[in-house]
């Protein structure tokens, strides 16, 4: 799905996605990635939601997003609550949600103004 971005802003936006792919700023990513409004998009150590390690969430705390958003692929799926505790004992909310509608949500904090953190596993 094409999403349309105002390509006059340096701010990362999910601009297309796809089956294995993410668009970012019209860059085509495989695979996971990491994303914040600013800064690099990075790819992220777990590639699949089974290869999901305690790491792999404590590692977003250098980043000190507001939230993170979990794009878990095709389907909605939820992480153990102790993958997730490095996140929320800061008071940092994470939300679950297919990689689709991660995407669409992200753009939208993005645009406005918000410290949101994108977890991408391809859908």
């Amino acid at each position: 799905m094409k999403l349309h971005a105002d390509l006059g802003s340096a701010l990362n936006t999910v601009t297309a996605y796809g089956p294995g792919w993410i668009e970012i700023n019209r860059h085509r990513f495989e695979g996971a990635v990491v994303l914040m409004p600013e800064g690099p998009v990075e790819a992220w150590s777990a590639q699949s939601f089974d290869m999901l390690a305690v790491g792999d969430f404590e590692s977003m705390l250098a980043r000190s997003p507001e939230l993170v958003l979990f794009g878990t692929g095709a389907s909605q799926r939820f992480p153990h609550p102790r993958l997730l505790a490095p996140l929320t004992d800061r008071g940092i909310a994470v939300d679950s949600m297919t990689t689709h509608a991660a995407c669409r949500t992200y753009n939208i904090l993005m645009s406005e103004g918000r410290r949101v953190l994108a977890v991408l596993l391809p859908a």
